[in-house]
Parts: structure tokens; C-alpha cells; sequence
């Protein structure tokens, strides 16, 4: 039986202005004009429960990173009415820095990850410095115990997580990526996480420079557009074009949290 539409919301939390054109591509781009990253973790309501995808970064990882931190994650999602001491599933779609931190943030929660990525982020590849880059030990470290106490559930490729939600594995961006398809009003809506950070990474398809494998990356997109209902059910991970394209749930939350199950202002470029 179908299940009744959830609805889904984008949380930003953080924003690095010093990013162009030539950061964003594989092999650069010959017009290096300014183009930002945003970062969002993603939270999904309905049918009685409600799941979060990706944690986010803090405070000190911001500056470590150099990011301009906005707003702790836990705080955008309580503008939304969600308390994070009441989530009890949270999807992980990779074990980069600003995805599976704030690990102390959602303390019943269990996690969900890809047996793939659990391997990589402990195995011989972390032993490489331009492989480990985008990965923390400190989150990798927290991850391992809660795998000993119990609170991981690892998935192997596509798993449905509950009636309504999966995650399917990709990889190319980290060898265990995974994204998450969700039933939404607007049919299937896939939250790609870093499967492609821009709309322009896989409208055009030119990868992001981070990558495990780039192959993996750009059969991916074909992988996206397969998984939701429309071309433009698929949001990326990182693209500030999602702020203007979708509305905020409520007055004075702009710039702050949009809704991604709602009908769109305008296409995407």
C-alpha cells in the first residue's frame, strides 16, 4: 500500500562563500566566476515518524574547515517543530566531514549506513592523504562506537528503510555514497546528498573534484534521474539555486529552511 506523502525540508547550516567555478569541476572551468557552496542536513516528516539525513559540522569543524558556520543543525531543525532528543533514525549518506558530524546531536537515534562506506572510511584507502581529506577521525572513531553499541543498521545497496523511504547506493563520490529516495505530493523526490553537489554537476555532467571514482560519479546521474519521478525531483547537496527555487515553510525562515516536497518557483538552471 502506498503510504501517505511525506514531506521534506532542507536545513542550512552553514555556507562557504570562496568558492568559484574552478572548485566545483573536474579539469576547472575556464569562466571561474564566484559560485558558492551551501550545507544542509535534510529532515523528512509524515506518516507518524520522522528521519533525518546527514548531521552536519559544528562550530569548531567550521573553522577548522574555514566555512562560515551559520547555525547549529540541531537549531534549524527545531524551527521545523523537530526536537533532535526524539529522532530514532538517521541516514548517513557518507562519512565526510560535513555530513556525519554533530555525532552527540541525535543521542537515540539509530544510524543508517552503506556497508561500503563503513569499510572505506576504516580501511587501507584512509592510509592515502588525498583519499582521507573529506573524511575526519574523530567522526569515523564516533561512528565505530555506535556500531558497538548497537546503533548502526548497515545496508548493502537498496534497502527500504520504511514504506515510502530507501536508500540506494551510488558511491562515486565516496565508495559507500548513498541517496535517498522519499514518496512525496510531487511523486518520487531523491535527496542526492553529494551524488551531485550542483544542479550543473549533473545537468552538464561534470563531475565535483572530490571523488573516489569518477566513473561512479557521472553513471550515477543517469542512476538520480532513474530514482525520481521527474528530472527536477532530484536535489543536490550543496547548490544555493534550492533557497531561491523552493519556499520556506513559514514566514522568517527564509534562507534558513525550505520545503523540497512543495511545488518550485521556477525551474532549475
Amino acid at each position: 500500500m502506498t503510504p501517505e506523502p511525506y514531506e521534506v525540508y532542507a536545513v542550512r547550516y552553514a555556507h562557504n562563500p570562496a568558492a568559484t567555478a574552478a572548485h566545483n569541476f573536474v579539469g576547472g572551468d575556464p569562466h571561474d566566476v564566484p559560485m558558492p557552496l551551501d550545507y544542509f542536513v535534510w529532515a523528512i516528516k509524515g506518516n507518524g515518524r520522522t528521519f533525518i539525513v546527514d548531521t552536519g559540522f559544528d562550530q569548531a569543524m567550521a573553522e577548522k574547515r574555514k566555512r562560515q558556520f551559520l547555525r547549529s543543525p540541531g537549531e534549524g531543525l527545531k524551527t521545523i517543530g523537530i526536537d533532535p532528543d526524539g529522532i530514532e533514525d538517521v541516514i548517513i549518506s557518507h562519512m565526510h566531514y560535513d555530513h556525519c558530524g554533530n555525532y552527540d546531536l541525535f543521542p537515540n537515534a539509530r544510524y543508517h549506513l552503506q556497508d561500503a562506506e563503513m569499510a572505506y572510511s576504516t580501511g587501507r584507502c584512509m592510509c592515502h592523504g588525498a583519499l582521507k581529506l573529506p573524511f575526519e577521525e574523530e567522526d569515523v572513531v564516533a561512528m565505530v562506537r555506535k556500531v558497538f553499541a548497537g546503533r548502526v543498521k548497515f545496508h548493502d545497496g537498496a534497502s527500504e528503510i520504511a514504506p515510502g523511504i530507501s536508500v540506494h547506493h551510488v558511491g562515486g563520490h565516496s565508495k559507500g555514497l548513498q541517496v535517498v529516495r522519499v514518496w512525496t505530493r510531487r511523486g518520487w523526490l531523491v535527496v542526492a546528498s553529494d551524488a551531485s553537489h550542483f544542479y550543473a554537476n549533473m545537468n552538464e555532467g561534470r563531475a565535483f573534484p572530490v571523488l573516489h571514482s569518477l566513473a561512479e560519479t557521472l553513471e550515477g546521474y543517469d542512476r538520480l534521474w532513474e530514482l525520481a519521478s521527474d528530472r527536477s525531483n532530484v536535489i543536490p547537496g550543496h547548490d544555493p539555486i534550492i533557497l531561491d527555487r523552493y519556499p520556506a515553510p513559514s514566514s522568517g525562515l527564509e534562507g534558513v529552511v525550505v520545503r523540497l516536497d512543495a511545488d518550485p518557483k521556477e525551474p532549475a538552471g
